[in-house]
């Protein structure tokens, strides 16, 4: 089922650079596979460092909300948005197969208590 969540846009000269979802809370899919942030950016804009300022943003609104730790996966060969996500305090937790795939998943966790 759906979990409450929040879209942000990031948004640099009046143009959509970024998206951000933010979960306000986890159910048993997205405790596996989606976490509690997923954000994509334009691909004319990567490598920019708009990766870095969504996500941190993100978990900002994260802090608001009062979530205390935060899960955020990634493909296990997106190298950029692993860097972006241990950029940001991430530390793998695991790696694990995407759904019947041979794809693995990188599963991250954010401590924002401190």
């Amino acid at each position: 089922g759906w979990v409450p969540a929040n879209t942000y846009w990031l948004i640099c000269e009046d143009r959509i650079v970024g998206t951000c979802n933010l979960r306000h809370e986890l159910n048993d899919f997205l405790k596996n596979f989606g976490g509690h942030v997923g954000y994509s950016i334009r691909p004319t804009e990567r490598g920019k460092g708009y990766g870095n300022l969504i996500l941190g943003l993100s978990l900002e609104k994260a802090r608001d909300l009062g979530i205390k730790r935060v899960l955020v996966t990634c493909d296990d060969n997106n190298i950029a948005s692993a860097r972006v996500i241990e950029n940001n305090g991430g530390k793998l937790a695991d790696k694990i197969k995407k759904d019947d795939t041979e794809v693995l998943l990188r599963r991250y966790w954010i401590d924002l208590a401190t």
